[in-house]
């Protein structure tokens, strides 16, 4: 027990240092969030009693590409979660990590925290073989700030079908409010697990919400 409160409490410091200076679209505070949705999915998931399988889901959570002291087989375990939950990886629709019911409680979870009224957009990572993009309200619109993105255009319009290739090109012009139909609002649909889906409707449906009043502003009809 002892072990593995050092490699959660060193953990957490590793990411508080690594995203220190972040703006807060992608802040230590994302990982935390991440964490605890995790922890609380396990927990209504039945991992309670598997302190080794929730420790996994745990450290996961809380790092993006930095590993702790741990058994060989955590570390295999953790490293691969992380590699395999971006968003990238299903548009390609190709799995690069067995679908464990870690691995699937740890995505839920950093997807949940991309959805509803906290959000999160990132494509930023220490190491570009772990790459996160994640995004939703005010982290979103957070993000395209800190880039000098648009809110909106009209004559831009959301990309269909986005193939890895395209959903991760730097060269196409983008809107902060494009994003949530080429990513976001397909996210509820990729949650992984029973407790994952049921939360994700209410996020899923504060943001058609916003959006829509978004576009009733923008127009001036509201």
């Amino acid at each position: 027990m002892a072990a593995a409160a050092a490699a959660v409490r060193a953990a957490e410091e590793l990411a508080e240092r690594e995203m220190a200076g972040r703006d807060a679209s992608h802040d230590a505070a994302h990982a935390l969030r991440v964490r605890d949705l995790a922890l609380s999915l396990a927990a209504e998931l039945g991992l309670s009693s598997s302190p080794d399988r929730l420790l996994i889901v745990e450290i996961a959570a809380l790092l993006h590409d930095i590993e702790v002291e741990l058994e060989q087989g955590q570390r295999e375990e953790i490293v691969a979660i992380i590699k395999g939950m971006g968003f990238k990886n299903e548009v390609s629709k190709k799995s690069v990590v067995e679908p464990t019911l870690e691995f699937a409680i740890v995505q839920d979870a950093d997807r949940l925290d991309a959805i509803g009224a906290i959000g999160n957009m990132n494509k930023c990572s220490v190491f570009e073989s772990f790459p996160k993009t994640p995004a939703g309200i005010a982290r979103c619109f957070t993000y395209g700030g800190s880039k000098k993105n648009t809110l909106h255009d009209p004559k831009i319009l959301p990309r269909d079908n986005l193939s890895k290739e395209k959903y991760m090109s730097k060269d196409e012009k983008q809107t902060s409010i494009n994003h949530f139909h080429e990513k976001l609002f397909k996210l509820k649909d990729m949650m992984k697990t029973e407790a994952g889906k049921k939360r994700a409707e209410k996020r899923h449906k504060f943001m058609e919400d916003f959006v829509a009043e978004f576009y009733e502003e923008w127009s001036g009809r509201a």
